[in-house]
């Protein structure tokens, strides 16, 4: 099939002229490929990861150690998803990473081994594109923090539960 800009146009869905490199906090949602849970499961309203959360947490905790200007805040890997506040400080590179390079990066990596678990090739694991929100406010990064917390407790009413 050609490429026909009218069907395969995407549209971006980051704010339009926003420079996602420059210091603050951006609250993440990351969707497996179809929703699929790989992740674990909730029990009683608590998460309980299997061996590819674990491995989605480890490369979730490790972004700070490969981008000096991101610290990981408040964040919870989820049977199909991970939410995650990261933290972009000022820094003295150049050019640090942006948000979507980051991104894009722990997708690869942590793709990567959950196949190599799975014993499976180039099979999708997260969703094409991620949900990013600007936080402003200190109020806005608490509120943020305690939906992360409350996230298992509030499972059953999660639109993001569902294979679609």
């Amino acid at each position: 099939m050609n490429y026909n800009h009218d069907l395969h146009h995407r549209r971006s869905i980051r704010l339009k002229g926003y420079d996602y490199s420059i210091a603050g906090a951006y609250f993440i949602t990351i969707c497996t490929h179809q929703r699929e849970h790989l992740f674990g499961d909730i029990d009683d309203g608590e998460m309980s990861v299997n061996q590819l959360g674990n491995i989605a947490r480890l490369h979730w905790q490790q972004l700070q150690e490969f981008h000096s200007h991101l610290r990981i805040d408040e964040y919870i890997v989820m049977p199909n998803h991970l939410h995650g506040v990261i933290i972009l400080l000022d820094s003295s590179i150049d050019r640090p990473k942006s948000i979507s390079e980051i991104i894009r990066g722990f997708k690869t990596f942590s793709a990567r081994r959950i196949n190599t678990i799975r014993q499976q090739r180039g099979i999708p694991v997260w969703q094409r594109d991620y949900f990013d929100r600007i936080i402003r406010t200190d109020e806005e990064l608490d509120n943020v923090r305690k939906y992360i917390i409350n996230n298992p407790q509030n499972w059953e009413t999660d639109t993001d539960r569902q294979n679609t």
